[in-house]
């Protein structure tokens, strides 16, 4: 496991907190737990400036070495969400190349919104963490990954639209607290299951991530859930965020094969409907996502179009938005995010897509 320590709980003296300290430094050597930090509680850049996350991050990394000891360095942070220029800091200065840096698909939910990235591995841009970097010359050495494994169709959704949760997913407390125990624990094995029956089938290798709150309890389900998946899935490896991120680094030096497939029906639970069922390609260029109802044979329509070539800003004075949103949105929170057929698509979209994807043709 991968523990992350904020700011505050590492500099509190008293003793629940040095007890705190002490057990993790403990998991750490009795099994090889990775403990590291967690710069404002996921989000740090939507509250505080890069210069001064910039430098808590290199007093906390300091912090941790001392409190772990014997010369222990973390391999990732994790940060909910990292700019991209302190993710190239974390690489170039601090040596750590793996970051747990977005919040895949997140908007109009919690304390920052983030949508527009890859939910799968990727190489983050100089221009926006959200874009993967297009060559050497906006390229950051710092694997980026997802913290909330989610539904792929309650996660096309704008924050609790229609009455529903767009994190519901793996995490339990989604799920469980809001599901209860029996259908929220199927929820947390359905969504894995996108990602280890055909997601696995599509890209060579399946992964998950759920990132919780200690606090906030649900240990019980994830005992079960790690049991389960052992249980449905035998050679399932359960690594920390830095092994798994150096482990995709060594295999993948930069984005130019990123070439993420998924296609995933509804589980039936709240938002996610059984009759519907998307697809997304996520490459270097562009992220597409299709929307059919596959019971009805009705065409697929495009809910999301994010071109990766363009020019990204991100936000400079800290605020809530940090999206990256260009032609079309799965979010549709704006006049133009307005669900479309292939075909309908500009002849240079079409001609993007189509070089890549030529199958897609005939659903134009």
């Amino acid at each position: 496991m991968t523990w992350a320590i904020s700011w505050l709980a590492l500099i509190d003296t008293r003793p629940e907190y040095k007890e705190a300290r002490r057990l993790l430094a403990s998991y750490h050597d009795q099994y090889g737990d990775e403990i590291t930090f967690i710069p404002g509680g996921y989000f740090a850049p939507m509250f505080d400036t890069r210069e001064h996350n910039r430098a808590t991050i290199h007093k906390a990394l300091q912090m941790i070495s001392e409190m772990v000891g014997n010369g222990y360095r973390p391999q990732c942070l994790v940060a909910g969400y990292l700019d991209a220029e302190n993710q190239r800091f974390l690489a170039a200065d601090e040596g750590i190349h793996v970051c747990q840096g977005q919040i895949w698909s997140q908007h109009g939910i919690d304390n920052g919104d983030g949508d527009g990235g890859i939910c799968y591995p990727y190489y983050p841009s100089r221009e926006h963490y959200l874009k993967p970097a297009q060559g050497a010359a906006d390229f950051i050495d710092c694997v980026c990954l997802d913290g909330w494994t989610c539904d792929f169709l309650a996660a096309r959704r704008e924050g609790f639209q229609g009455g529903f949760n767009s994190r519901l997913g793996v995490g339990p407390i989604e799920t469980v607290g809001n599901l209860g125990k029996e259908a929220g624990r199927r929820e947390m094995l359905d969504t894995t299951a996108m990602h280890f029956d055909q997601g696995r089938a599509l890209n060579g290798f399946g992964w998950v991530t759920s990132i919780w709150e200690v606090s906030i309890g649900h240990d019980e389900d994830l005992t079960w859930w790690l049991q389960a998946v052992k249980d449905k899935w035998p050679d399932t490896q359960v690594m920390t965020e830095g092994a798994f991120g150096l482990e995709w680094r060594k295999h993948t030096p930069n984005n130019a094969s990123l070439n993420y497939r998924f296609d995933a029906k509804g589980t039936g639970a709240p938002g996610s409907e059984k009759e519907l069922e998307i697809q997304w390609f996520m490459n270097r260029e562009f992220r597409l996502g299709l929307l059919k109802n596959w019971t009805m044979g009705g065409p697929a329509m495009v809910i999301d179009l994010t071109r990766y070539d363009l020019r990204a800003h991100e936000p400079q004075p800290p605020q809530r938005e940090w999206s990256l949103m260009n032609v079309l949105n799965q979010k549709a929170i704006r006049p133009e995010d307005k669900p479309m057929r292939l075909g309908q698509l500009t002849p240079d979209d079409q001609r993007r897509i189509y070089a890549r994807y030529p199958e897609l043709k005939k659903l134009a």
